[in-house]
């Protein structure tokens, strides 16, 4: 295995226990229906909205999922020319 390979996966497994430690960061949203009849309603108005560290890891979040994406696209491309 060369270099980059170790670098990539090195990349790659950091930004999964990322993406990992911020998707069990966030606040659950209403669950389903129920939370639909029963109080969604205040929800979507300013309860999670405002919460500026909600926001903070969905921002993050949604960085992260991107980096994954283009990493192991980019490595299977990579990887798939060198051999």
């Amino acid at each position: 295995m060369s270099v980059w390979q170790y670098i990539i996966g090195a990349a790659i497994i950091l930004v999964c226990v990322g993406l990992i430690f911020l998707v069990l960061m966030q606040e659950s949203r209403s669950a389903g229906l129920s939370g639909a009849i029963a109080g969604g309603a205040d929800t979507f108005f300013g309860k999670g909205k405002s919460k500026s560290r909600e926001k903070v890891f969905e921002k993050l979040t949604k960085i992260l999922a991107v980096v994954f994406f283009v990493l192991t696209l980019g490595a299977t491309v990579l990887f798939m020319f060198m051999y």
